[in-house]
């Protein structure tokens, strides 16, 4: 076994001792077919826990979306995602004639499952924000892609803004039905169905 893949069973077994990282599967199971996981985002650590939530062989498939400026900022930064996580990295600063899109378009091509996070930015609490259009133009040209939508609870408490040291608190991603683009859907009927998707996920408070 590697030092990457050693590092990965580490990783996901303290973020399950911190966490919990339970998944719940409400509206599809875990199998091995390729996905666009999308989730709402509140947290740096919230791709570490879809990934940890996730069965130990969908992991091997399912990549994250890392900002390349920050999580290639340090040897250690770098090996840790691009060895262990799989990343597929995305530059916040790109030129006029860069297509955000493209390294995620390759990974889909390549046959990988990816995490994404619609809103682009974080949120710290509430619903989440407008989706960006990424997730529609993704759907639009990868039809038989499953969409499957995740909500993440509590992540917010584990690593409060400013903390750099975790808090143990009880972590949950429910993941629901898959979706697809609709025949004749437009762009903002869709972002807006995915939303909600998103957040008819959200566990009921008694």
């Amino acid at each position: 076994m590697s030092r990457a893949e050693l590092m990965g069973l580490l990783l996901a077994f303290i973020a399950r001792l911190i966490t919990g990282a339970q998944g719940h599967w409400k509206g599809c199971p875990p199998t091995a077919q390729q996905r666009i996981y999308f989730a709402n985002h509140q947290s740096h650590l919230d791709w570490v826990l879809i990934w940890a939530a996730l069965p130990k062989d969908l992991r091997t498939m399912t990549r994250p979306i890392a900002a390349k400026d920050y999580w290639t900022s340090s040897p250690f930064k770098h090996w840790l995602t691009h060895e262990v996580f799989h990343a597929v990295y995305v530059s916040r600063q790109r030129t006029d004639d860069q297509d955000p899109l493209e390294p995620l378009v390759e990974a889909l091509t390549s046959g990988d499952s990816l995490v994404i996070f619609p809103e682009g930015t974080r949120s710290n609490k509430g619903d989440p924000q407008a989706f960006k259009s990424g997730l529609f133009h993704l759907a639009e040209q990868f039809p038989d892609v499953e969409l499957i939508p995740a909500w993440i609870d509590n992540v917010q408490r584990v690593m409060p803004k400013g903390e750099v040291v975790p808090v143990p608190i009880l972590c949950t991603v429910t993941f629901g039905a898959p979706m697809h683009l609709e025949s004749g859907e437009d762009k903002a009927a869709f972002l807006e169905r995915a939303r909600d998707a998103v957040i008819a996920l959200r566990p009921r408070v008694n």
